[in-house]
């Protein structure tokens, strides 16, 4: 009696989301312009964890 094995997982990571590929680079989307890290994406506004930067989103 063996395991049976897993089934394999096909979504994708949400990782990917935070990149796009543009000439064969990877280019990051989303960065803080003051300390170079990603910018949390939230409802209304993408806010930087680090020092509090936030750009607001524009209302449609």
């Amino acid at each position: 009696m063996g395991k049976k094995p897993k089934p394999k997982n096909k979504v994708p990571s949400k990782r990917w989301e935070k990149y796009k590929i543009e000439d064969n680079r990877l280019i990051r989307e989303r960065m803080c312009p003051k300390c170079n890290v990603f910018l949390a994406n939230h409802k209304d506004r993408l806010v930087c964890g680090k020092c509090g930067y936030t750009e607001f989103k524009k209302k449609e």
